[in-house]
Parts: C-alpha cells; structure tokens; sequence
C-alpha cells in the first residue's frame, strides 16, 4: 500500500450544538501549524441544536484548498448520520466512528476504526459530568492524530490559541486528545495510507476568517458609526466589531471615538448609517440577502442624495429566506441597480480574507471620494470559515475624505458654490458636513428633485442634467476603485473571469484543464463594479470567455453582456448555485460543456470549430499533481499616477 501523504480530505459528522467546533477547529490549526495548506468548510443547518452538521478540512501540498466532493478520511459522531457518512467514504478510505454507535457495518472495501469516545471520557475525574460530551470530542482529535501523525504539541499550541491561554480548559481538552492518541496507538492497526508529514508552506501566514478580517479593515479605515441587525451569516461581522473596537481605539479619558448600534431591523440599521454619513462620519452597516432587500429604499435615497456609506453584504443562497447557512454570489445584480429608477451601485468584490481587510479601510475612501453607498459582497463560505492568509497591513495610502469644503475653502470661494454642482468636470460635486460654520455651507439634503445648488425643483432639464451627471459620477468611479487580478498561463487560448471565493476552484480547475485536456486559460479576477479598462482588455483577447459563479442565473456573465453587449456571444456562463462552496470539479466540467477546441492553434484568436465533451465522470476526481501551470504574473495598480496627480489638484481633501 503506497503512503498518500499530505494529500486528501477529513469531514467530521456530528450534530449542531454539541460543542465539535473547538475540536475540528484544533485540527484545521494544528495542521495549519504543520506547515500544510489547509481549509476548513463548516456545512451546519439553519436551526439552533441537533441536526447534521459537518465538517470539512483538505490538507493539500500543493496549495489547492477548494472545497472537494469527496473525502477519503470519515469522523462519525452522529447516530442520525451514521449511515450517510458510511456511504460517503470512498474505496480505500478510512472510517472512524464512535463505538457507542450500534449501527451495522458492512462494508468491506474501507478501513473502519471504531472509537471508545465516552468510555475514555469518564475515566478523567477531571471532567465534569455536563462537560463529557463537549470535551468527548477531542478523543476524535486524538485518534486522528496518533492515525494520521497530527503533531501533538500542534495541537496544544491550537488549544493555547483557542482558549487563550486559561489554562484549566486548555488541560481538560488535550487530556482527552493525549487519551485518544495513546489508546489508538495501543489498540489499533492502520489499515489506510493517509498520512500528514511536516512541510514548510504555511511560514509567514496566519489564519483568519473574513468577517473578523472586514470588522479589522473597516476599524484601520477610521470607521465611526455601525448600525446592524443580527442575520447569518453576517453577524458576526458586527460583533468583531464590539470585540476588537475597544482593543483598538483605546483614548486616555476613556471616551470613545465610535458608536455601534444594534438597531431594530435593517431599514432603520441602513437608515442610522445613511445619518451618520451625512453628517460627515464614516459609516457602514452589515447584512445578507433577505437585510439588503429591506434595506433598498434607503440605498436609494442615499445614491441620490449621494452620501457615502458602506454596506457589507455577506451573501447567502436566496431567494426569500432561502438556506440561511448555505453560500451564494446571487446577490450581485440585485446590488447592482439597488433601488427603484436609474441607479448604478458601486461594488467592491473581495476574493480572499486579506482583501475582505484590504476592503474595509479602501471602501471608505472610495464611499467618500464618489460620494456613493459602497456595496462590498462577500459570502458565508469566506465570510465564515478560517482561510490561510498573509498577514494584515496597515493601510499605505492617506485616508481620501473626497471632496469636502470647511469653513476656509467656502471663504475662499466667498460663498460661491453649489452641492451638486459638477465643477471639475467628473461628475463628483464638492460636499459640507456638519461642523462648518461658514454660514454659506448649510444646504437642504432631499431625496426629491433638486438642482445644482440643493434647491427644489421639479423642473425636466434640471432632473435630467443631475441624472446625467450621477451617471458620469459612476464612469469617474472606475479610477478609483480596485483593479482586477490577473493570472496568465503561456499558450492560452481562453480567458476565465470569476469573482470572490471562487478563486481556489478556477485555480484547481485550469491546473486540471491544462493536464488532463490540454486546455490552457488566462484567469482574470474582477474585484470591482463598474469594470475598468483591464476588463475590457481582457475580455477583447479571446473568442471563448467562461464566467465562473455561484449562482443560477450567471449575473457576472450578464453584467458582462451589458457592458459588452458587442461581444455577448462569446461570454459563456458557468453559474452553479447549491450553496456549496465551489469546486474545482463543476468549474472543470462546466467549462468541458461548453468549450469549444479551435479548428488550428492560432496564438489566442483560433477560429472554434470542434466541440470538446467532458472525459471526466462524476464519480471520479483527480488528484492535483504537480503545480499548477498558471502562475500569477502581475496584480494591477487600482489607480494611476495619473489619476491620483489630477484628483489631488482639483479636490479638497482632509488627510490624516
């Protein structure tokens, strides 16, 4: 039997509310500490305790860490899904289960290792009788590690992390991993090949999950103002928030520098936000889908008004209520045109937890540079579950306050200026907040008609003219907001565009085109609405452009067709919406679909000719090999020297 060494998946089956995160947890860390990339799915029902939940981790040594169908090592805990997980391993995995659970097993072409969970559990006096069930679940953690060689000082330094060094839970917990690990060592035999070992990939990361990663940005982008309403998968957004606000915005007198309201619904959430950043604070609120419908009107009001405000939306699968723990990308063309009437959202698209950070300072310069709400969509999947990540840095560029007049600036202008007056030719007029006392600066804010100077008006040229120049605001708005990642392969012959978590499937699936189909692409990242320019290069190089996402309906492919509608016929959409996390496996045979193999390799322009069908079968995946061929080769600049240069001499700006 040949060793599969840092190579494979493990899911945990156990029931939601029995304690099993801090275990599953400590393995996904412990391995992380190993120096093997890893990643951890968490798939737990919408109800508050007692339905399946279970847990995935991929070690990969590679570094391809999307989430996988299949998982060669099993954990069941949970007599409700004792027989799924069962069927779920494949031939020549690995089965572990606690023995306390009397359900047949006949199978015979997998490696079943049964666990004496309760038993060891009551043999430690120092475990509390309502406290068994909780710590029984490093006994698991144990096992795995003696079986699979989990380093145990590993994982006591996860335990250390978790428990923040209180030492009493810290011990009470790897008492019950070293019982696991001491009596698998002793009692059984290994039977599989599946094997962890030492590596040196994870050096210089940490690890992270994006909600906490967005609350850590936004508090480094000077945020002031919060108002939210507690809804999964964003919650804990806000409560990162609450955590890490007093941490670091620590004053002498003790008075605080922010406010974080947990507000009635998400209407009055949005519309305490939209105040705030009125009256000249940084705001922002978080929510998913069903939040955001509610929040629509006032979207609205504050995209014609132009107030900037941030609004979060950690996306789940919808319509309506949907599956409130599943993940999704269905929200984007709904963010998109936001509000009744013409409309045009800006939109900030973070693809992994460093950019869910890098995102929540950045959303603020540009909320205020444009004067606009900033949607920023992330989902559940990287919202909520750890990721590998580089560490976080401390925004490099000043805050960009936009164009905000104080009491000197209306002084120089001897009062001669409007709020919505386009004088720099972009579309952003200049703003007051708040606080200026020059007595020219107050102004009426209405989200009915008005003209350049604030004034009510019902008047058709004035509406159109303001209308025109809100849509100007938006084109202004590609300068300034972040520029897509761009990964090329040489020999490419079609283009790949994704957005989001999707990243790690599209990265695993063009490895796999390109060894398996001889099918090389060019990926492109899009990490901001309205597309800018590199969009449109890139989408101009190839015949065939396959849009990846996790939705029904293919929006990124039909934002794509809007903007392109002169080359639609070469957008082929990919959308797949389960509320899974995407696979390398259905971005793979969804491209295989529809990909059609040029009639004679002509650099990246070939003539289609010949339909290519899919040689893979559901039943089977591949394991990643050697690296993959697409190498990163270049992050674009999200703005200009150019554009900074001009936007400095014709805005005033307040720096800190």
């Amino acid at each position: 039997m040949n060793k599969i060494v840092n190579d494979f998946s493990i899911t945990v089956g156990t029931k939601n509310g029995s304690g099993s995160s801090t275990a599953n947890n400590t393995i996904l860390r412990a391995i992380f500490k190993m120096g093997i990339p890893v990643s951890g799915k968490n798939l737990f029902p919408s109800n508050i305790q007692g339905l399946p939940t279970w847990y995935t981790i991929r070690a990969n040594k590679d570094g391809f860490v999307a989430r996988r169908e299949i998982s060669e090592i099993v954990v069941a805990m949970n007599p409700d899904s004792f027989a799924r997980d069962l069927a779920s391993v494949p031939v020549g995995g690995a089965f572990y289960y606690a023995d306390d659970i009397k359900q047949p097993i006949t199978r015979a072409d997998i490696a079943v290792y049964p666990m004496p969970v309760k038993e060891l559990v009551k043999k430690d006096p120092n475990v509390p009788t309502d406290y068994r069930d909780l710590v029984g679940n490093m006994v698991y953690v144990g096992v795995l590690a003696q079986m699979i060689g989990i380093d145990l000082e590993k994982i006591e330094a996860a335990l250390v992390f978790h428990f923040k060094g209180k030492q009493k839970p810290i011990d009470m917990n790897l008492n019950a991993v070293k019982a696991g690990a001491e009596w698998a060592k002793a009692n059984l035999e290994k039977k599989d090949p599946y094997y962890l070992e030492p590596m040196n990939k994870t050096e210089g990361m940490i690890m992270a999950d994006g909600n906490t990663a967005a609350a850590i940005g936004s508090i480094f982008g000077g945020v002031q103002f919060v108002a939210w309403y507690p809804i999964t998968p964003a919650s804990s957004l806000a409560e990162a928030l609450n955590d890490y606000l007093p941490m670091l915005r620590k004053r002498e007198d003790g008075k605080h520098t922010y406010a974080v309201v947990q507000a009635e619904d998400e209407l009055a959430a949005l519309g305490m936000s939209v105040g705030a950043g009125w009256s000249g604070l940084r705001s922002m609120t978080s929510t998913s889908g069903p939040g955001l419908s509610l929040m629509t009107e006032f979207a609205g009001l504050a995209y014609y008004a132009e107030v900037p405000v941030v609004v979060w939306d950690v996306q789940r699968i919808g319509p309506s209520t949907g599956l409130p723990t599943r993940t999704s990308q269905g929200d984007l063309t709904f963010a998109a045109f936001i509000g009744h009437g013409d409309s045009h959202s800006v939109i900030l698209l973070p693809g992994d937890v460093y950019e869910c950070f890098e995102f929540g300072w950045k959303a603020f310069d540009v909320a205020e540079r444009i004067q606009t709400p900033v949607f920023v969509l992330s989902d559940l999947d990287m919202g909520m579950n750890q990721w590998m990540s580089k560490p976080f840095q401390y925004p490099d560029t000043p805050m960009d306050r936009g164009k905000i007049l104080w009491d000197k600036d209306i002084e120089e202008l001897k009062g001669n200026w409007g709020r919505y007056l386009d004088k720099d030719g972009d579309g952003i007029p200049y703003r007051t907040v708040p606080g200026n006392r020059h007595p020219m600066s107050a102004y009426f804010t209405r989200g009915t008609g008005h003209d350049e100077y604030a004034k009510y008006t019902e008047d058709s040229n004035a509406w159109l003219r303001n209308m025109d120049r809100l849509k100007k605001k938006h084109e202004t708005a590609r300068q300034y907001v972040p520029a897509p990642v761009l990964h090329i392969t040489k020999g490419a012959t079609i283009g790949i565009i994704s957005f989001g978590s999707t990243e790690a499937a599209v990265l695993e699936a063009m490895h796999q085109l390109d060894r398996d189909h001889g099918i090389k692409a060019d990926f492109l990242r899009v990490r901001a609405i309205p597309f800018t320019r590199e969009v449109t290069e890139f989408v101009n190089k190839y015949d065939q452009v396959f849009t990846v996402e996790m939705n029904r309906d293919g929006q990124m492919n039909q934002l794509l067709t809007i903007e392109y509608p002169q080359i639609a016929a070469k957008f082929k959409s990919v959308a797949f919406g389960d509320g899974m996390p995407a696979s390398a496996k259905w971005v793979r045979e969804g491209i295989l679909a529809q990909y059609v193999a040029p009639a004679k390799l002509n650099g990246r322009n070939g003539k289609a000719a010949v339909k290519v069908k899919s040689t893979a079968t559901r039943g089977k995946v591949r394991k990643a090999a050697a690296k993959s061929t697409a190498k990163t080769v270049k992050k674009v600049a999200s703005k200009s020297a150019k554009s900074r240069s001009s936007a400095k001499k014709t805005s005033a700006t307040k720096k800190k």
